[in-house]
């Protein structure tokens, strides 16, 4: 009588199938829950203005039509094209940084000495957006605060770090 040995083959690459869709998950729930923080962010800031959904149309508008289409930003009224192209975009962007948090967080998994480089990376990338965003979006931040910005991606960066430490409690970081 002979053993099975293709059933240990297939079994290995299910679960890594599945680990590796669970990351995949994960990271896009992360993202999803960032960009929806951020955007309650704004949406609270700009309702409490008096002019819901103006960050998003007026970053859509210099998203779409480039930073000169903001002059006279006061009178820019809502426009619900550029309020949906930026939700859009905005919403793929932290997709994407989800995805990419949740691999990292794999990798941290694996080597916990790993993970404070991890957390220093996300900090220089954060003060690094808020640079390069006020160097190359003079026009938006005349329109939008960067305090408002950075708070709202802390927000999102804490909302997002919440998911991924629910689904991690024992992820250990070291220095």
């Amino acid at each position: 009588m002979t053993a099975r040995t293709d059933v240990s083959d297939r079994v290995l690459p299910e679960r890594e199938e599945r680990a590796s869709a669970a990351v995949y998950t994960e990271g896009l729930l992360a993202g999803a829950v960032g960009a929806g923080t951020i955007a309650g962010w704004f949406l609270l800031l700009d309702t409490i203005a008096g002019r819901p959904l103006y960050t998003p149309s007026v970053l859509g508008t210099a998203l779409v039509r480039g930073g000169q289409a903001l002059s006279g930003s006061e009178s820019l009224p809502v426009d619900m094209e550029m309020v949906i192209n930026f939700t859009w975009m905005h919403l793929l962007a932290f997709l994407l940084i989800g995805l990419a948090a949740s691999k990292l967080i794999e990798v941290a998994e694996r080597d916990a000495n790993l993970g404070f480089g991890i957390v220093l990376f996300f900090v220089v990338f954060e003060f690094g957006f808020i640079a390069f965003f006020s160097t190359v979006a003079g026009e938006v931040l005349q329109v939008i605060s960067w305090p408002s910005i950075l708070v709202g991606n802390l927000l999102a960066a804490a909302a997002m770090g919440l998911v991924f430490w629910r689904r991690h409690p024992r992820l250990v970081i070291r220095p």
